[in-house]
C-alpha cells in the first residue's frame, strides 16, 4: 500500500511530505486505520533532542484517529472495520504493570513507544528509494494517511463526535485530565495549582474544572493564562513576586495537589512550597537537569511523583472525557488549531513559538 507520511529524516531539519510504502498487512491483533487527524505532541519533537537513542528516518506521530479498514486474522471482534477509533500509547500487556492495570509504566514502554519498536520487529514503511522507516513511533507514526496499528491501542469512539479533533485525547489531553481525575482522584473542594498552561496542562484545568476544584494556573504568556482564566482557573505569571505564597494566600494555606508541565526546577519548588501540609506534587514532563529540592520543601508530609499518560486505561478514560465534551464540561475542542498534513512544519514552529496550544494535522480520507 503507498500512502503518504511526514517524514523526519534528521534531527535537525524539517519533515518532508512523501509517498511511502506500508509492506504489510495486519496481523493478529492488528487493525489498519485511515487517519483523520493526528495531534502534534511535544513528544513528537522531543525526538531532535533524544541524542540519537530515536532513530531516524521516522515517521512520527502519536495522537492519531481515524476509522478502521481493515483488521487482522483473530481479532476478538471488539474492534470492527467502520469503526472510528482513537489511538492511545503501547504497551505489551502482559508484564506485571500491564496486568495491574497500569499500561503506563509497562517493562516495554521505552522501546514500544520510543525507541521504534523492539529490534525483532520486521520494517514495515520504506521511502521511494527502498529504505527502511522506523514505523513504531508509539505503536501509531501516524503522521500518515494510514497507521498498523496494535487494537489495543485503539478505543472505539461515537462515529457523531468530530473524528479527526479526537486525536489528542489519546496522549497530551489524557495525561493532563487523567493527572486530575486518576492519580489525584479530585473532588469538589479541593484545590489545584497547574505550573505551565500548555496542552497538558490546560486540559488539566478543563478536568479540575468539570471535577469542581478551585485551581490556580501559572503561565510565562498571557494569552495561555487568558485561556486558563476562560476555563476556570485563577491566573498567575510565572514571573509574579513571592509565587507560592500568592498561591497559599489565594487556597486558603495551600492547594492539596499540584501540576508541573514545566520541568523548571525553580517552579517545581515553587510548587512544593505552594502545597499545603500532606500536599502532593505531580510531575509529567521529562527533566533534562538534576533536580535540586529547596531545604523544606518536602516537609509536612508534602510528597512529589512521576505521572505518564495520566495513569489512564485509555478505555476508560477516553469515553469519560469524549462524553464531558458532549455535556459542555470538557471543551477541548477550544485549545487545537488545525493544519493540512503539507504544512506540518509550520504548526511545529507555531507549536514551539507557543502560537497555539494544539496543532492538529488534518489527513483527506478516501472512505468517508
Amino acid at each position: 500500500m503507498r500512502l503518504r507520511a511526514a517524514v523526519l529524516r534528521s534531527y535537525e531539519g524539517p519533515f518532508t511530505v512523501e509517498e511511502v510504502t506500508l509492506r504489510t498487512e495486519p496481523g493478529a491483533g492488528e487493525i489498519l486505520v485511515e487517519i483523520a487527524g493526528c495531534g502534534m505532541c511535544r513528544t513528537d519533537l522531543a525526538v531532535r533532542r533524544s541524542a540519537g537513542r530515536s532513530p531516524l528516518p521516522a515517521v512520527l506521530g502519536h495522537e492519531g484517529a481515524g476509522v478502521v479498514v481493515a483488521t487482522g486474522d483473530g481479532s476478538d471482534g471488539a474492534i470492527g472495520v467502520g469503526d472510528h477509533v482513537v489511538l492511545s500509547f503501547d504497551s505489551c500487556g502482559r508484564c506485571r504493570t500491564c496486568l495491574g492495570a497500569a499500561p503506563a509504566y509497562c517493562d516495554s514502554f521505552a522501546s514500544l513507544n520510543l525507541f521504534g519498536g523492539r529490534k525483532e520487529d520486521a520494517p514495515r514503511l520504506t521511502d521511494a528509494t527502498g529504505e527502511a522507516l522506523a514505523p513504531r513511533w508509539f505503536g501509531q507514526s501516524s503522521f500518515a494517511e494510514y497507521a498498523l496499528v496494535p487494537a489495543r491501542n485503539a478505543v472505539r469512539v461515537d462515529p457523531a463526535l468530530p473524528l479527526e479533533l479526537l486525536g489528542p485525547l489519546g496522549c497530551g489531553f489524557l495525561t493532563g485530565a487523567g493527572a486530575v481525575l486518576n492519580t489525584f482522584g479530585i473532588v469538589p473542594g479541593d484545590t489545584l495549582a497547574v505550573f505551565g498552561a500548555g496542552a497538558v496542562g490546560l486540559a488539566a484545568v478543563l478536568a479540575a474544572t468539570a471535577a469542581g476544584a478551585l485551581t490556580v494556573a501559572v503561565d510565562r504568556h498571557p494569552q495561555r493564562l487568558t485561556l486558563a482564566e476562560r476555563f476556570g482557573a485563577v491566573p498567575l505569571p510565572a514571573a509574579t513576586a513571592g509565587l507560592p505564597e500568592q498561591i497559599r494566600h489565594l487556597t486558603d494555606g495551600g492547594v492539596q495537589y499540584a501540576l508541573d508541565t514545566t520541568a523548571s526546577p525553580p517552579l517545581i519548588n515553587d510548587a512544593l512550597r505552594a502545597l499545603r501540609p500532606t500536599g502532593t506534587l505531580g510531575l509529567v514532563a521529562r527533566l533534562h537537569t538534576a533536580l535540586p529540592l529547596e531545604p523544606g520543601t518536602l516537609d509536612r508530609g508534602r510528597s512529589i511523583r512521576h505521572i505518564c499518560e495520566g495513569d489512564a486505561l485509555p478505555g476508560l478514560l477516553i469515553p469519560r472525557l469524549t462524553g464531558l465534551w458532549q455535556a459542555g464540561r470538557f471543551p477541548f475542542d477550544q485549545l487545537i488549531r488545525t493544519y493540512p498534513l503539507a504544512d506540518i512544519n509550520e504548526a511545529e514552529r507555531d507549536c514551539e513559538a507557543g502560537r497555539v496550544v494544539k496543532p492538529v494535522l488534518l489527513l483527506e480520507r478516501s472512505s468517508r
